[in-house]
Parts: structure tokens; sequence; C-alpha cells
């Protein structure tokens, strides 16, 4: 008896910070069916007549080709596999999470930022299992976030105090105490992760403040104890 193709993607959840706070999620509109027209995560379908060697060459061609942005932190979340999401039949994929810089442009009108609690609270619907896939790319940030660097992939490369808590409050979901975030950036101060730039941010309105640079690019730095204590 033949045995019907499992359809295998590697999908992309990225997220941007925007002026206001909020982290938005990149979608992209279908071109073809099942779900033409509708806006869905960015991925790629791989198989053996792709020449990606791995599941990560497969998501740098799902940046490069549907996407079309270049992250500041990748990572493989999960695989997700079963008979029921996706309507040509059992399918799996390989999602990822990726933070991108602020203000990035995106090429081409079949391309959108969209508000990501839009998302997670079904108010702007996916196709497939996508929401799915998003809230566990959320909670894996939010998990993150607790104990490491990561929300400081969100920011340009350099930035601002008030800036970086605006990236770990979103990342968070919650407050975070400015003179705990404070001590945070000193320990990766002292170990030359950030340092100071002796220039200052002059915004339209409120104080100068003196703008931080990351040293170590895409690397994560791990805290001893966890943000919210």
């Amino acid at each position: 008896m033949a045995t019907a193709e499992v359809l295998a993607s590697v999908d992309i959840v990225a997220l941007r910070l925007s002026e206001a706070g909020r982290l938005e999620l990149l979608l992209i509109r279908r071109a073809q069916a099942p779900f033409e027209g509708q806006w869905a995560l960015p991925g790629v379908l791989v198989n053996g007549r792709c020449a990606d060697p791995s599941l990560d060459s497969a998501a740098q061609r799902a940046l490069d080709e549907k996407a079309r942005v270049c992250p500041q932190h990748l990572e493989q979340v999960a695989t997700v596999g079963n008979a029921a999401r996706d309507p040509r039949g059992w399918s799996l994929s390989a999602f990822y999470l990726a933070l991108l810089p602020p203000q990035v442009p995106l090429e081409g009108d079949d391309l959108r930022f969209v508000d990501l609690d839009e998302v997670l609270g079904e108010r702007f619907p996916l196709p497939f299992d996508h929401v799915q896939l998003v809230a566990q790319a959320r909670e894996r940030l939010a998990g993150k976030s607790v104990y490491t660097s990561l929300p400081l992939a969100l920011l340009a490369p350099r930035f601002t105090v008030t800036e970086a808590l605006a990236a770990f409050q979103a990342c968070l979901g919650q407050a975070v105490q400015h003179t705990t975030l404070r001590g945070r950036l000193e320990k990766m101060k002292q170990q030359a992760w950030i340092v100071e730039t002796g220039e200052r941010n002059y915004p339209k309105m409120g104080r100068p403040q003196n703008l931080l640079e990351r040293r170590k690019s895409g690397d994560t730095y791990v805290f001893d104890r966890s943000v919210l204590s």
C-alpha cells in the first residue's frame, strides 16, 4: 500500500519591540493554498529535494527567502506534528524563535508586523496551528528572560537603561524593578559584555541618558539569580 508523504516544514516566530514597548510578530501573506491570502508565520518546506543540510540551514533559508530579515538571536523552540494541523495531511514543523532589531525594514508588501497580544488573544487569527507555535515561542522567551540577557537582542547595539527595561518588561509580561535591572547591567559591564560609550541619548522628552553598547553580539549572558527575585 502506498504511503502518503509527510509534509515537513520549518517555521519562524520572529518578534520585534515596537516604539511603544510592545512585542510585534512578523507575518507573511500566503501566496498559495491552503489558506491562500491569509497571514501566517514565514516558513519553508523541507524534504529530500531541498538542499538544506540541517534544520538550522532550513531556518536560515526561511529567514532569507520568506521573512527577509536578519535576526539578532535565533534558536529552535520545538518540533510538533500530527494529522490535524494541516488540511493536506500528516505534517510536522520545527519552529524557531527569532528576535529582530527595532524598526527593522520589511522587504515587500506581503510582510507585516502584528501586535503579539492580538495574535495570542486570537483577535488576529492565523492558519494551521500557528497560534500554538507562537504561544510556545512566547513562553520560551519569557522563561529565558528571567535569568538571561536575551531581551537585549530586541534592542539596537547601542541602548539606554530605559530601553533595556522596556525590553525585559515586554518579554516577561510584567514589571521589573529599575534597580534590579541596573544591577544586572553592572554585572555585564564588569565582564565586558556591555560597555559605557561615553555618549548620551537626547530624547524629545525627559533627561538625556547614557548609551550602553553590547560587545558580545549574538551571545546571551546568564545571570546567577532571577530578575524577578
